[in-house]
C-alpha cells in the first residue's frame, strides 16, 4: 500500500539516539501515512538488538554487512520505499513539530526540496540551510577563518519560509519522482556534501529548494577530524563536478587555505 511519506534512516552505531528519534516521528506525523526504513551500516553497538527488539513493528530495517556511507545507504533505502514523498532523517535527530506543514509546502511555487530549522543539542540555532559553493564565496578573505561561511550565507533566523539554494541532509524532503528524476544521491560522495550536491541536481531541473523556520529539530552530530576530512573531500569532489576552469583552481585553493587555517587556529587554541 502506498504511503504519504517514507523516511530513511541511515544508522551506524547510533544505538544511543534511535528510540528517541523514531518516538519522534510517531508524534510528529500523527494524520501522515508513513513508513520508516532504516538501513543499519554495519554497526557495531547493539543497535540491530534494540530495533528488532523494540520497533520491529514500527519499522523496515535493512542489514548492511558493509558500511554503505550516507549517500549510497540513503539510495539503498529509497529504492524499498513506496511513499509519495521521501524524507531523509539524520538517526540523530528529534522531531519537534507536525511534518504535515512541510509535505503542504509542495504544492506551490514549484517547489522540489524542503528543509526546516536546525537546533543544536543546547536548542542552539544551526546552520541547515545557504547557497551553493562557488568561487567566489569560497576566496572571500573575510570568511577565511570560518570556512562554512562562504556558501552558508545568509539570515535564516527569522520564521518566514525562505527560497534557498541548498537544505541539509540531516532532514531533508523531495518527492519520490524528483528522486528518479535526477537519480538520487551521487554515491561518488561517502558522507557530506552529497546533500548540495542532490539540491543542485533539482534546482537545475527547475525546481525550488524551500527552507520553513517554523518547523524545527533537534540534531545532535558532532564535528571530529575524520569527519573534517570527509568534508573536505567532499568539496572537492563538489568542485570538480560543478565548478568549470578557472574558478575550479581558485576554489581548490580557497578550500585548502580555509582548512589550514582551521588546522592552525586548532594548534594555538589548544591548553597545554
Amino acid at each position: 500500500m502506498t504511503k504519504q511519506l517514507s523516511i530513511i534512516i541511515i544508522n551506524y552505531n547510533g544505538e544511543r539516539f534511535l528510540k528517541d528519534c523514531i518516538e519522534s516521528i510517531k508524534k510528529t506525523c500523527q494524520g501522515i501515512s508513513y513508513e520508516i526504513i532504516i538501513v543499519d551500516n554495519a554497526s557495531q553497538d547493539n543497535s540491530i538488538q534494540v530495533l528488532e527488539k523494540e520497533f520491529a513493528t514500527d519499522i523496515t530495517l535493512i542489514k548492511s554487512k558493509d558500511n554503505l556511507g550516507f549517500a549510497k545507504g540513503n539510495n539503498l533505502g529509497v529504492s524499498k520505499s513506496n511513499g509519495e514523498f521521501i524524507l531523509l532523517l539524520n538517526n540523530d535527530t528529534i522531531l519537534r513539530h507536525s511534518l504535515q506543514p512541510a509535505i503542504e509546502a509542495f504544492k506551490t511555487n514549484n517547489v522540489g526540496i524542503v528543509g526546516i530549522k536546525m537546533l543544536g543539542k543546547d536548542s542552539e540555532y544551526r546552520h541547515s540551510a545557504g547557497y551553493f559553493p562557488s568561487a567566489s564565496r569560497l576566496i572571500k578573505l573575510s570568511r577565511l577563518y570560518k570556512f562554512t561561511n562562504g556558501f552558508k550565507t545568509g539570515d535564516f533566523k527569522d520564521l518566514a519560509p525562505k527560497s534557498v539554494d541548498w537544505v541539509e541532509g540531516s532532514f531533508l524532503m523531495t518527492k519520490k519522482a524528483i528522486w528518479h528524476k535526477v537519480k538520487g544521491l551521487d554515491e561518488d560522495y561517502f558522507m557530506y556534501v552529497e546533500d548540495i550536491d542532490f539540491c543542485k541536481k533539482v534546482t537545475t531541473h527547475n525546481f525550488k529548494v524551500l527552507y520553513l523556520p517554523n518547523i524545527e529539530y533537534l540534531h545532535f552530530g558532532g564535528y571530529g577530524a575524520s569527519r573534517e576530512h570527509m568534508l573536505k573531500e567532499g568539496f572537492k569532489k563538489y568542485i570538480n563536478k560543478h565548478l568549470k576552469t578557472p574558478k575550479k583552481q581558485l576554489a581548490h585553493l580557497s578550500v585548502g587555505f580555509n582548512f589550514m587555517i582551521k588546522d592552525v587556529k586548532k594548534t594555538f587554541t589548544k591548553t597545554s
